[in-house]
């Protein structure tokens, strides 16, 4: 048999393991993976830009959610025969851990929880957008590894030895070796988030372009990557209805980044009202106290002084006699009175 035919990605046989009564489903996990990779390194790009740790994860409390509620209404209205046609349980709709998550409304919807939490703390929503931008793609990458557990979103038949290796004959599936769609596209965002952190430090994006560029970015490798897939979808003019969605995304993001350049070039300087006050205040409180440690290590001045001004005052009150002294001696010749002068400058 030929070395090529047996060189495949393994599914898993299982997509859930079992602790006890606890299940721990592979998709679910992929996830949660992925949104602490995006909450970590949001918070990492947020203070650098000047804002105060944590402030990214509060705001994820409402972005998260809002974000999986949104997913998972885009693929539930776009495939809404897999739950309410004939022979389908409706109930299936909100079993997010079997799969189906939309990353245009994730994004859409994760964006108004965004909005949301960056109103509460007084951020402007565009310089947080470019934080997180590149932990968002990250985080796809993550993901993406959910649906190689389900065993699902793959693409056409191949031989190559990259294919993933479908063995569940669930919901019209086909056993054999396909193009594992899910690993272009985990590697793509994987490059679209190292794009971003590279345009972003050598052009010192801002005021959402960052984000923008993540959007663009992505929306091109999900055109060819969609394109390849086989998986049941609407299509419209001979397009897969994700297709067309990645178009018009691709093109809202360019025209973003044309006009926000020409508007408000350059970056925001302050993007969290009151984090540089903050820091400023723990310096100078530091400051403060080292001007108040400072006399204790220094010998008393004070004392110095006076034991300086003593003789001085000495000096001074035994001045006038001489002076007294002086006048009472008859004036003689001119000579005498030079050394008089003399005395009178040493005294």
């Amino acid at each position: 048999m030929d070395l090529v035919e047996l060189a495949f990605i393994p599914s898993p046989s299982r997509g859930v393991l079992y602790l006890g009564p606890v299940p721990l489903r592979g998709y679910a996990f992929c996830i949660i993976i992925g949104v602490f990779v995006a909450v970590w390194l949001g918070n990492k790009r947020w203070v650098a830009r000047g804002g105060r740790a944590g402030t990214v994860a509060d705001i994820a409390v409402w972005a998260v959610p809002f974000g999986l509620v949104g997913g998972r209404l885009y693929h539930v209205i776009t495939d809404y025969e897999l739950y309410f046609s004939e022979g389908r349980d409706w109930v299936d709709a909100f079993k997010v851990w079997e799969g189906g998550l939309g990353i245009w409304g994730a994004i859409a919807l994760g964006a108004v929880g965004a909005w949301i939490g960056c109103r509460r703390r007084g951020i402007p929503l565009p310089a947080y957008a470019d934080a997180v931008a590149p932990g968002i793609a990250f985080a796809q990458a993550i993901g993406r590894w959910g649906n190689w557990f389900n065993q699902e979103l793959y693409g056409r038949p191949t031989d190559l030895p990259w294919a993933v290796k479908i063995t569940s004959s669930t919901d019209g599936r086909v056993p054999g070796t396909y193009h594992p769609t899910f690993l272009y596209e985990s590697l793509w965002c994987i490059g679209v988030a190292l794009l971003v952190i590279w345009a972003d430090r050598r052009f010192k994006l801002g005021h959402g372009r960052a984000f923008a560029l993540y959007v663009a970015a992505y929306c091109v490798g999900r055109f060819w990557i969609e394109y390849m897939r086989v998986d049941d979808a609407h299509h419209i003019l001979g397009l897969r209805l994700n297709n067309w969605t990645a178009m018009f995304v691709f093109l809202l993001a360019v025209v973003y980044i044309v006009l926000s350049a020409r508007m408000r070039p350059g970056r925001e300087e302050i993007v969290e009202p009151g984090a540089s006050d903050g820091a400023d205040g723990e310096a100078a409180g530091t400051e403060k106290k080292a001007d108040v440690t400072e006399p204790s290590d220094k010998p008393d001045e004070s004392k110095s002084d006076e034991s300086e001004s003593e003789p001085k005052s000495g000096s001074k009150s035994n001045e006038e006699p001489e002076k007294a002294a002086a006048a009472e001696e008859p004036t003689g010749s001119e000579p005498e009175k030079e050394p008089e002068t003399q005395s009178a400058k040493k005294s």
